[in-house]
C-alpha cells in the first residue's frame, strides 16, 4: 500500500515545541534569586552564570558590590568610590567601572582584579548615563551626559590610559550596548525629552547607523556583541516596560518580555542566548533578578509547515500572519518630499523627484538612506515600477521645463538615470506595474487638471504598445503585480469624486473584482509582484480631507482591513515586493515630510480547526 507522504509529497512532523524564528524567539525569562541591595543605575558586565554588579542607588549612593554565581549573590569588597550611573566593561573576575555621578559628574576609574579594587586613569571627560563596553584592559566609554548637554564622545582604555577617539553619530544619555573596542553595539538612550531607538554599530574605526529598535527607550538593560544582543526594560513614558528584542546582526525582532516591567536596570551576557538582568526601577528600588535563556536545540519556522504539537495535542500550520502586522518607525529620508515615484522592496528602494525637490534621488539600502545621481528632467507625480531598487523606470509627470503632463521617461540602473522612448501620450498621476523592462502603465490625467484616462500601455524594455483601456477613468491609484497580471485599486476620477473600485489585469483584458474598504486617492501600495497578495495604505478623498492611516490586505479575492499606520499621510512613496514585509517614506502630513514607517507580518503558528 502506497504511503501518505508518497501521494502527498509530505507528511505531518510531531514537535513537541512550536517552531520559532530563531533562537533568541525560543528563549524566556525566568525570576532567580534576589540581590541583597536593591538599587539602579549601577553597573553589571560578565555573563549569566558569572556576573558582578557594583555600586548604584538606593536612597543614596551605595559602594556595595555583588558577586552572582549563577545562581546566589554575594557580597564581596567594596568600590573605593560610591556613585551611580556609571558604566563598566570586563567580567566578574576582572572588570573595569569609569564615570558616572557623586554630587557631580565624575571621571573616576577603578579596576577589580577578583580580590580589590584599584584606582586607574581617569577619563578625559567627567561624564554620567553613559555605555561601557570591552575588557577590563581594553574598553570604550561612549556617549553620556557632560552638562551643558549630551555628548557623543568616546574614549578608549588600553589597560594603562583612555584615548579621545572616534564619536558616535548620535549624542544621547542612558544608552546601552556591549561588545568589544573593535567591535561593538550601543542602542537606545535619551536625547531629553523623547527616548531614542537608534542602534550604532562599531567597527574599530567607525561608528554606522543600523536599524532602529522597534521601541525607542531610554535607560535600559542590554548586552552581547554587535551581531548577537539583546535590549530589554528601560523607560518608556510614563513607566517601565518588559519589552524584549533581539538583534541578529541586521535587525530587531520582539522576542518575550521580562516577567517585571522596569527601568534604570542593568545587564550581562555573551550573546543573545543567554543574559542575565539584576536591579532596577519601578516605583521604587529593586533587588529583583532575571536570566533569559534560549534553547540550543530548536525547529526553525518554515511558511507551510504542518505538524502536530504533541505537549498542547493540536494539529498546526504555519503562516504569513497578516492579521497580526505592524507598522513601525523606521530611518528618515533626507529630504521632506511629497508627490515622488518609487520602486524596490523593503531592503533595496529608491525615491524618485517629489515637491519641493523634484529632481532629487534617494536609494534605501535596508538600514539609511542615500542622495544619489538625479533625473534628467525635474518634475513630479511620474508613473512608476521596478521590483527592485537598483533598476526601475519614472514615466511621465508634470512640471519641469513647462506646464502641463510630460512624455518623458527615464530608466534607473542602480547609479544614474538614462532617457528612452518617450510615451506616446503625455501624463501625469498614472499608475504602474511589473519591472522596469516589461510593465503596465494605466490610467492618470492627460489633459487639464482634475482629468483623468483609461488608457493602459505595455513597455516591454524599449517601446511602448496601447493595450485594452481599463473600465474606469482614474488617476493616482494604487497598484501591484507583473505585466501579465495586475490589479489596479481604488483612486480619483473626474469630476472630483473619489472612487472605491478595483480592477484586475489578467495580460488581455481588465475586469472589476471586490472593492476596497476605503476610498481614497494618492494612496501606496506594497509594489508586490504577487498580485494576489498585497496592501494599500494611507492616502486621502479626492479633496485631500481627511488623510487616510487605513490599511487593507488583498489575498487575492477580498480585502481586509488591518494595522493603521501610526501618521496618516497622502502621496508618500513606498516598496514592498510582498504583502509580509513594506516600507512607506515621504508623504503629505500635513506637509511634505520625511517619515518612514516599515510594515512586518511574521510567520505564526495557527492551529487547524474542523468545522
Amino acid at each position: 500500500m502506497a504511503k501518505y507522504s508518497d501521494i502527498k509529497g509530505f507528511t505531518v512532523q510531531t514537535l513537541s515545541t512550536d517552531p520559532v524564528a530563531s533562537q533568541a524567539a525560543g528563549g524566556s525569562w525566568a525570576s532567580a534569586n534576589n540581590m541583597n541591595t536593591a538599587r539602579y543605575v549601577g553597573t553589571m558586565r560578565g555573563i549569566q552564570t558569572a556576573a558582578l554588579y557594583s555600586t548604584g542607588i538606593t536612597a543614596t549612593n551605595v559602594n556595595n558590590v555583588e558577586n552572582y554565581n549563577g545562581t546566589n549573590w554575594t557580597e564581596t569588597t567594596e568600590v573605593n568610590t560610591a556613585r551611580r550611573l556609571l558604566a563598566g566593561g570586563g567580567t566578574s573576575t576582572a572588570m573595569l567601572i569609569f564615570g558616572g555621578y557623586i554630587s557631580a559628574n565624575t571621571n573616576i576609574t577603578e579596576s577589580w582584579n577578583g580580590s580589590a579594587w584599584t584606582e586607574v586613569s581617569d577619563l578625559n571627560t567627567a561624564r554620567r548615563a553613559l555605555a561601557g563596553v570591552g575588557a577590563y584592559t581594553a574598553a570604550l566609554a561612549i556617549a553620556g551626559l557632560a552638562p551643558p548637554g549630551d555628548v557623543a564622545s568616546m574614549e578608549s582604555y588600553n589597560g594603562s590610559s583612555w584615548t579621545e577617539t572616534t564619536d558616535v553619530n548620535t549624542a544621547r544619555r542612558t544608552p546601552t550596548g556591549g561588545g568589544t573596542t573593535t567591535a561593538a553595539i550601543i542602542f537606545g538612550g535619551n536625547v531629553p525629552p523623547p527616548a531614542v531607538a537608534n542602534t550604532e554599530v562599531w567597527d574599530g574605526s567607525a561608528w554606522t547607523e543600523v536599524s532602529d529598535l522597534n521601541q525607542a527607550r531610554g535607560a535600559l538593560g542590554g548586552d552581547g556583541t554587535s551581531t548577537s544582543a539583546l535590549a530589554y526594560g528601560g523607560y518608556v513614558a510614563p513607566a517601565g516596560t518588559a519589552n524584549t528584542e533581539n538583534w541578529d546582526g541586521s535587525s530587531w525582532t520582539e522576542v518575550n518580555n521580562l516577567n517585571t516591567a522596569r527601568y534604570d536596570t542593568n545587564g550581562a551576557g555573551a550573546d543573545s542566548s543567554s543574559q542575565l538582568l539584576a536591579g532596577g526601577y519601578t516605583t521604587t528600588s529593586l533587588a529583583l533578578t532575571e536570566e533569559f535563556t534560549a534553547p540550543s536545540d530548536f525547529n526553525q519556522i518554515q511558511e507551510g509547515q504542518l505538524y502536530f504539537n504533541s505537549t498542547t495535542n493540536t494539529f498546526k500550520e504555519t503562516i504569513t500572519d497578516m492579521a497580526g502586522a505592524t507598522w513601525a518607525t523606521s530611518t528618515s529620508i533626507n529630504t521632506a518630499r511629497q508627490a515622488g515615484g518609487s520602486a524596490g522592496t523593503a531592503t533595496s528602494a529608491i525615491y524618485i523627484s517629489g515637491t519641493p525637490t523634484p529632481a532629487s534621488v534617494e536609494t534605501w539600502n535596508g538600514s539609511s538612506w542615500t542622495e544619489v545621481n538625479e533625473l534628467n528632467t525635474s518634475r513630479i507625480s511620474g508613473g512608476n515600477t521596478g521590483l527592485i531598487g537598483t533598476a526601475a523606470i519614472y514615466a511621465g509627470g508634470e512640471g519641469g521645463p513647462s506646464p502641463g503632463p510630460k512624455d518623458f521617461v527615464e530608466t534607473w540602473n542602480g547609479s544614474s538615470f538614462t532617457e528612452t522612448t518617450d510615451l506616446p501620450t503625455a501624463v501625469r498621476q498614472s499608475n504602474m506595474f511589473g519591472s522596469s523592462t516589461a510593465s503596465v502603465l494605466t490610467g492618470g490625467a492627460t489633459g487639464s487638471p482634475g482629468a483623468t484616462s483609461s488608457t493602459s500601455l505595455l513597455w516591454n524594455g524599449s517601446s511602448w504598445t496601447s493595450i485594452t483601456e481599463m473600465g474606469t477613468d482614474r488617476n493616482s491609484a494604487m497598484e501591484a503585480g507583473i505585466s501579465t497580471l495586475g490589479i489596479i485599486a481604488s483612486g480619483g476620477y473626474d469630476p472630483g469624486q473619489t472612487i472605491n473600485n478595483v480592477e484586475e489585469w489578467n495580460g488581455s483584458s481588465w475586469t472589476e473584482v471586490s472593492e476596497v474598504n476605503t476610498a481614497r486617492a494618492y494612496g501606496i501600495s506594497s509594489i508586490a509582484a504577487s498580485y494576489d497578495s498585497y496592501i494599500i495604505c494611507s492616502g486621502a478623498p479626492i479633496d485631500a480631507s481627511p488623510l487616510r492611516a487605513n490599511t487593507e490586505f488583498w489575498n487575492g479575492s477580498t480585502w481586509t482591513e488591518l494595522a493603521d499606520l501610526s501618521s496618516a499621510a497622502r502621496s508618500s512613496g513606498g516598496s514592498g515586493g510582498s504583502s509580509a514585509s513594506a516600507l512607506i517614506f515621504g508623504g503629505l502630513n500635513p506637509s511634505a515630510t520625511t517619515d518612514s514607517f516599515e510594515w512586518t507580518a511574521d510567520l505564526a503558528n495557527k492551529t487547524i480547526t474542523s468545522s
